[in-house]
């Protein structure tokens, strides 16, 4: 219980939620540019600056970085509450000794579990209010009408059922292996990198820090992106399934959306944004790990505290 509420584990949680806001407020129009590849199917630009000129021309200059505010208040939370659960599940197993790539995947796991099933309802209302008042190509798409955060809370029980909140809860815990092979790869070229600089008693620089959390990321981008595009969909709920226009709200449609989706477009239609998202995560995630090193080793040096988690 010591290592769950220690003030360690609140340091890191901290630190990676600013991370992500900074990150994250840096890079949003390349999130926008994704999130508009993924759910209008029927967008004939396909790399991200043709849609991020397309998005400004037709909808205006701030149009990028529409739905901003619910977006990084849910990814202050979600970062949070991942940061906190990784690094004290990590605590309480590694118990000060060195950690493995094996240990650092479950823990990964388990800890984007614990994050998916707490804040699943805050991605579903920020994306909804992120794709407000969009220009779709594709007609098949229902509006919406929020007035913000709690009005969109309020609409979708209201209309939906309390249960439409968890709109792609199925795809997102299929996700968590993203994080979770995201921070098995980090922790791994980390330790690599320390073992060599230990040798020579340097520390990793910044550059490092940035490189490594950019590889990490792609590739676990990459491996779990289709799954990605379908958790959107769910997470927008506008569209409509067949002619007596259904609206989609279940999560019976993973498998129905994936198939729909290679056979309108092949197996490439699977990865329809990926570029925009490659390009969005990777800075994203290089620059959200390496404000949260900084920040964490700032911290621990001002409390004139030592880390004491071994990687």
């Amino acid at each position: 219980m010591a290592a769950v509420l220690s003030y360690e584990s609140l340091v890191h949680a901290v630190a990676g939620a600013v991370g992500s806001v900074t990150a994250m407020t840096v890079f949003f129009p390349l999130d926008t540019a994704r999130l508009r590849l993924q759910v209008d199917e029927k967008r004939k630009s396909k790399n991200t600056h043709m849609v991020l000129m397309e998005i400004i021309k037709e909808e205006g200059l701030l149009a990028p970085y529409r739905g901003w505010f619910p977006v990084i208040s849910s990814l202050c939370c979600s970062n949070f509450v991942y940061f906190y659960t990784f690094n004290s599940l990590k605590a309480i197993w590694v118990k000060g000794q060195h950690s493995t790539t094996g240990k650092d995947l479950v823990v990964g796991f388990v800890a984007g579990v614990v994050n998916v099933l707490l804040t699943t309802p805050l991605w579903v209302v920020n994306t909804r209010l992120k794709l407000q008042g969009a220009k779709f190509r594709n007609e098949d798409i229902v509006p919406t009408n929020y007035k913000g955060i709690f009005d969109a809370f309020h609409q979708i029980m209201r209309d939906e059922g309390i249960l439409a909140l968890w709109n792609g809860t199925l795809p997102s815990l299929l996700l968590v292996f993203n994080p979770a092979i995201q921070f098995m790869f980090y922790e791994g070229l980390k330790r690599q990198l320390l073992k060599r600089r230990a040798q020579v008693r340097a520390q990793l620089s910044s550059l490092d820090v940035f490189v490594i959390g950019a590889i990490a990321k792609a590739i676990a981008t990459t491996v779990t992106y289709p799954m990605q595009t379908v958790q959107s969909i769910l997470r927008f709920g506008r569209h409509r399934l067949n002619p007596e226009n259904r609206t989609l709200g279940s999560l019976r449609n993973v498998l129905y959306l994936l198939h729909q989706r290679v056979r309108r477009f092949g197996v490439m239609g699977l990865y329809k944004g990926l570029e925009a998202k490659l390009l969005q995560t990777v800075l994203t995630a290089a620059l959200m790990f390496l404000v949260y090193e900084k920040l964490t080793a700032a911290t621990f040096t001002v409390m004139g505290l030592k880390s004491g988690r071994k990687h």
